[in-house]
């Protein structure tokens, strides 16, 4: 019960199995459907009566929608907007992925890398497809900014393409092993005050900050996710 490694086990709650293959209904399916509901709730509570003076929830889905919108005005100019339903929901499905782990006895989908890099990828693949979408062969161009000496080209296009071809990578790692270092350590915390019984105050206390600067933490990756989700939109669209 102690093992701080255990909360990302994949658990299945409704084993289903087709033609041999494993669809089984998982605690991590569970946490998705949670998630989206929440959303769902928040937004359709939120947006349903508008006034002109906004209550709680009205208000938090008008904040949310305005911030993405104006990270997107900030990073990639009035083009971007088309591309705000994308952004949107890549953001608010990270951060409230990262919210509902918080909950007790929930799952953190996204302290999973193969739900971290498949996000990734979608946005990898989703950049990519637009810039050649927009650009056709001159997207090539990513690899080369302009400006720079021709003699210098063979040596920077292998760097510029090994960064870009790391892009998802380094998206999906550093999403994972933040919450995965978090929700670990904030196990540990607790594993010490259950084993120091009531001497153990001290890992209590430490593990209420612990919570808070997790909470903080999850809200940021989720920012940290979605401005770099523009930044690439930005390149797709612009180039260098």
């Amino acid at each position: 019960m102690l093992d701080p490694l255990h909360q990302f086990t994949i658990k299945p709650i409704f084993n289903i199995k087709i033609a041999g293959v494993d669809l089984s209904f998982t605690n991590s399916s569970f946490a998705v459907l949670v998630a989206v509901i929440i959303i769902y709730l928040l937004f359709s509570i939120g947006i349903r009566n508008k006034k002109l003076i906004p209550d709680r929830m009205q208000a938090l889905s008008e904040i949310t929608y305005y911030f993405i919108a104006d990270l997107i005005d900030e990073n990639i100019g009035s083009k971007g907007q088309k591309y705000f339903p994308f952004v949107f929901s890549i953001f608010l499905f990270v951060l409230f992925g990262n919210l509902v782990g918080m909950i007790p006895y929930m799952f953190t989908y996204t302290s999973h890398i193969i739900v971290t890099f498949t996000l990734a990828m979608i946005v990898f693949l989703f950049v990519t497809i637009l810039g050649f979408v927009r650009h056709g062969l001159k997207f090539f161009r990513i690899l080369a900014p302009g400006g720079v000496p021709k003699l210098l080209l063979p040596l920077l296009v292998p760097v510029e393409l090994i960064s870009y071809l790391s892009r998802p990578i380094s998206l999906s790692i550093r999403l994972f092993a933040n919450m995965v270092a978090g929700h670990t350590m904030m196990k540990v915390f607790a594993g010490f005050a259950v084993m120091l019984g009531v001497c153990g105050i001290a890992p209590v206390l430490v593990n209420i900050v612990l919570t808070g600067f997790e909470i903080a933490i999850s809200i940021l990756q989720a920012y940290i996710f979605t401005i770099l989700t523009c930044v690439y939109l930005n390149d797709a669209i612009y180039l260098h």
